[in-house]
């Protein structure tokens, strides 16, 4: 969907910046979005998680994460596993022809 000029959203930002995230990274969520980080609700699994969170944390368990900011919505959600072994590749968009790092 396409937002007025300026309009701004809720995002997910995810370090380290590896997809899939995995818990073995000690993965830390942090909502983005305009509003009082006090006013910050987290969402796990698609219910209601965590009101009047902060604004980042570290995952401690694996689902479906997502967050919500009063003036700017929903963010995009974040899946965390809990696997041994993936193959990740970097959190950026890639093009044809762009070299790709990836990490076993």
């Amino acid at each position: 969907p396409l937002l007025p000029t300026g309009a701004q959203t809720t995002q997910l930002l995810v370090q380290p910046p590896w997809r899939p995230a995995v818990l073995w990274d000690q993965v830390t969520l942090t909502c983005q979005g305009s509003g009082t980080t006090g006013a910050t609700t987290w969402y796990k699994d698609r219910k209601r998680w965590w009101q009047k969170g902060p604004n980042h944390f570290t995952v401690t368990s694996s689902g479906t994460y997502q967050c919500d900011r009063p003036s700017t919505g929903l963010s995009p959600h974040i899946h965390i596993l809990n696997e041994c072994l993936v193959l990740q590749l970097p959190a950026r968009v890639l093009v044809e022809g762009d070299t790709v790092t990836l990490r076993c």
